[in-house]
C-alpha cells in the first residue's frame, strides 16, 4: 500500500471530456455589452477638417458650449444637428444660465470667413462673448531621410 494513496482501491473516476462553455459565454456577453456602449460614442463624432495652428494645445475650459460648422454649412450644438433659426435661442438660454460660458467654435477650414463672422455675431448677440477657436495641432513632421553614403575618403577641411 502506498503512503499517499487512497484507502479504498475501487474504480477510478472517469475523466471529463466535455468542454465547459459557460466562461466563454460570459466573456462574449461582456464584450457585447462593451461594444453596445461604445458604438454610439464612436459614431457621433463629427468629421471636420480643422485648420492647423502651431500654438494649438489640447485643453478644455471648465464649462463650454461646443458649436461646430461643417463644410456643407450644417450647424451642430454639442454634436447634435441644429437649424440656424434655433441657434440664437439655444445660445441665449445658455447665456442666461451661465453668463461666463465659453463657446468653443469648431469650423471646417473650407467654410468661408464670412459665414464664420456671421456665426460669431449671432453668438455675441445672444449674450456670450467668450469664444474660443478649436484647431488641430501642427502636423507631425516626417522623419528625416537618411543621408546617402559616400564612396571614397572623407574630405578634410583645413589641413
Amino acid at each position: 500500500m502506498a503512503g499517499f494513496g487512497r484507502l479504498e482501491q475501487g474504480r477510478r473516476p472517469r475523466a471529463l471530456s466535455d468542454i465547459n462553455v459557460t466562461p466563454l459565454i460570459d466573456v462574449m456577453l461582456v464584450l457585447l455589452v462593451i461594444f453596445i456602449v461604445t458604438a454610439p460614442l464612436l459614431a457621433s463624432r463629427l468629421a471636420l477638417d480643422l485648420p492647423r495652428a502651431e500654438g494649438a494645445r489640447p485643453g478644455a475650459a471648465p464649462a463650454f458650449l461646443a458649436l461646430a460648422l461643417d463644410a456643407q454649412g450644417q450647424l451642430f450644438l454639442a454634436e447634435q444637428p441644429l437649424a440656424r433659426a434655433q441657434l440664437e435661442e439655444r445660445v441665449r438660454e445658455a447665456a442666461r444660465d451661465q453668463p461666463e460660458l465659453e463657446v468653443q467654435l469648431r469650423v471646417d477650414r473650407r467654410v468661408p470667413y464670412g459665414e464664420v463672422a456671421e456665426l460669431i455675431g449671432v453668438v455675441q448677440a445672444a449674450g456670450l462673448s467668450r469664444i474660443g477657436f478649436v484647431t488641430e495641432g501642427p502636423a507631425p513632421s516626417p522623419a528625416p531621410a537618411a543621408a546617402p553614403s559616400r564612396q571614397g575618403p572623407t574630405p578634410r577641411i583645413g589641413g
